[in-house]
């Protein structure tokens, strides 16, 4: 049996090798760079952000200035305050639609891998008949049904996000499952839950970190989407996607890119950002480049 103290030795030399893979990956890096200041800016938006994202101040559509960085929208409100407090909404909706769709997920796919027979059966065919919808198309349908809200948005993307990782758990279940070891788990008489869940899960972690990486991304474009499209977040409240939404006009997008561009900019910057670490960290987690 081998030394405890050597196994911890090897998971921590696997973990400092992972670290040093990924930050060799120079756009992850810059992915990671990004990314963390925008959280910054979402954490201390209240100490950054020069006025209330709210407030009124008379100024229509006004163009930079001194008094207001980034100019005004069409009502007199500080575009660079509501473009600081939309990063929390876009944060929000990516990390918790897709903490909520992980879970469950990671959940049906790890019991559908591990008992097989007809649970397997029964909760993939559920899989199927969720992705066979069209999901923006029942996304639209359900939060126009229970309201155009932050926290409606979070929760109905997160129960229709989970499909894909379930397929995604189930197969390397499948695989884990068949290891010696999980085997002797079984001969010993370890319940089922504790074999999942301490044993197999662990050894998959991997390609759920990897989607859920992608995940966020897909989920703050979505939600930039809902939101452009008036089914996302409402206003007064700030997000990038109905900051979007003022410039649907020839006139806007040509004679007052203010409104516009910051927004736009701040999508893609996040987007991108979450995508270079996603890229990264499915390279630095490829069991292949271990020597």
């Amino acid at each position: 049996m081998p030394d405890v103290t050597e196994s911890l030795g090897k998971e921590e030399s696997n973990l400092r090798v992972i670290t040093r893979r990924f930050f060799k990956h120079k756009l992850a890096v810059v992915g990671l760079v990004i990314f963390t200041l925008i959280v910054l800016v979402a954490i201390f938006a209240p100490v950054l952000a020069p006025l209330s994202p709210y407030a009124v101040h008379g100024e229509f559509a006004a163009s930079p200035s001194a008094a207001h960085v980034l100019g005004t929208d069409q009502v007199g409100r500080d575009l660079l305050s509501r473009l600081i407090y939309a990063s929390r909404v876009s944060l929000s909706v990516g990390i918790g639609a897709v903490a909520i769709y992980i879970v469950i997920g990671t959940v049906l796919g790890a019991i559908a891998g591990y008992f097989g027979k007809w649970v397997d059966a029964v909760i993939m065919r559920l899989t199927d008949i969720f992705m066979s919808f069209p999901y923006l198309m029942v996304i639209l349908v359900l939060v126009s049904i229970v309201g155009p809200s932050l926290f409606n948005l979070i929760v109905v993307i997160g129960l229709l996000g989970w499909p894909s990782v379930a397929r995604l758990v189930r197969g390397s279940v499948l695989a884990v499952k068949e290891m010696d070891y999980i085997k002797s788990g079984v001969a010993l008489g370890y319940s089922a839950p504790k074999i999942v869940f301490q044993h197999i899960l662990p050894n998959c972690l991997a390609p759920i970190l990897v989607n859920a990486t992608f995940g966020v991304a897909s989920a703050i474009i979505l939600e930039t989407s809902l939101s452009f499209l008036g089914m996302g977040v409402q206003p007064p409240t700030a997000s990038w996607g109905n900051m979007l939404t003022e410039a649907q006009s020839l006139t806007v997008l040509g004679t007052q890119p203010w409104l516009w561009i910051p927004p736009g900019l701040m999508i893609v910057l996040s987007v991108l950002s979450i995508n270079f670490m996603g890229d990264g960290l499915r390279d630095a987690l490829d069991p292949k480049s271990f020597r």
